[in-house]
């Protein structure tokens, strides 16, 4: 079932996403060659305390980390450990903040002193990504066209969609219907409704869709190893365009 919020619930989901995003663009400052992506976790937890608002990652299905950080050939679900960061690294940051009840996910990708083209290119297509899949989220369209608008985009550009993987509704909970795939086409699945709130999340593979999970339950990387990037906002279906709530 799909939770319609109201304007009151929204207003509280803009809070707690203005603070994901807040806490997204300080770790994002700090990604720098050395740092460990167990000190960014660790530094997003502070930050959070400091908000008054709590990770909502942290012991989900037992999910160890504060935020997740996948690096390089890492999709998604990365778990902070001593991995130092490299020049040339590109690094995910997913940071899922709860506060009051409601809950505001949002991811981007950093680079690192990155100067090869086709990287460049991969993380600037799958930023373009999401900002087609927003667009597209217009009341009276389908969840599909979310989706196709995100493939378009990224297949247009050479790289792939990850498919084993998809954005999602998300407000009181983590995970709420419907599920936004990131491909397929237009014009299937639930009509937008105003109230609607989803994480629309494009998860891009430079090489080829197929993923494979780790052996600690978490870490998802690519299965021929090449890069990967990712970025998110939840967003709120309105009478207009679409409102991004992790700003």
């Amino acid at each position: 079932m799909i939770v319609i919020k109201s304007a009151a619930e929204i207003e509280r989901m803009r809070t707690s996403g203005h603070l994901a995003a807040v806490v997204r663009d300080d770790v994002a400052a700090k990604v720098s060659p050395g740092i460990t992506t167990m000190e960014l976790s660790e530094y997003a937890g502070e930050l959070m305390k400091k908000l008054g608002a709590e990770s909502a990652f942290k012991g989900y299905r037992g999910y160890p980390g504060n935020i997740c950080i996948s690096v390089n050939d890492a999709v998604v679900h990365g778990i902070p450990d001593q991995r130092h960061i490299q020049l040339g690294d590109i690094v995910s940051i997913d940071v899922g903040v709860k506060y009051e009840g409601f809950i505001g996910d949002t991811a981007l990708t950093v680079m690192v002193g990155v100067t090869d083209p086709e990287v460049l290119r991969l993380v600037k297509t799958t930023e373009k990504s999401l900002e087609a899949g927003i667009a597209a989220a217009l009341s009276g369209k389908r969840v599909s066209d979310i989706s196709n608008a995100v493939e378009k985009t990224v297949t247009g550009a050479g790289f792939s969609v990850v498919r084993d993987f998809v954005g999602h509704g998300v407000g009181r909970q983590m995970h709420e219907d419907p599920q936004i795939p990131n491909f397929g086409p237009p014009g299937r699945g639930a009509v937008l409704k105003p109230g609607m709130t989803f994480a629309i999340e494009p998860m891009v593979n430079q090489g080829g869709a197929e993923v494979e999970v780790q052996a600690d339950g978490w870490t998802v990387l690519t299965r021929d190893r090449k890069l990967s990037a990712h970025f998110e906002h939840t967003v709120a279906i309105t009478e207009g365009l679409a409102q991004i709530l992790t700003i």
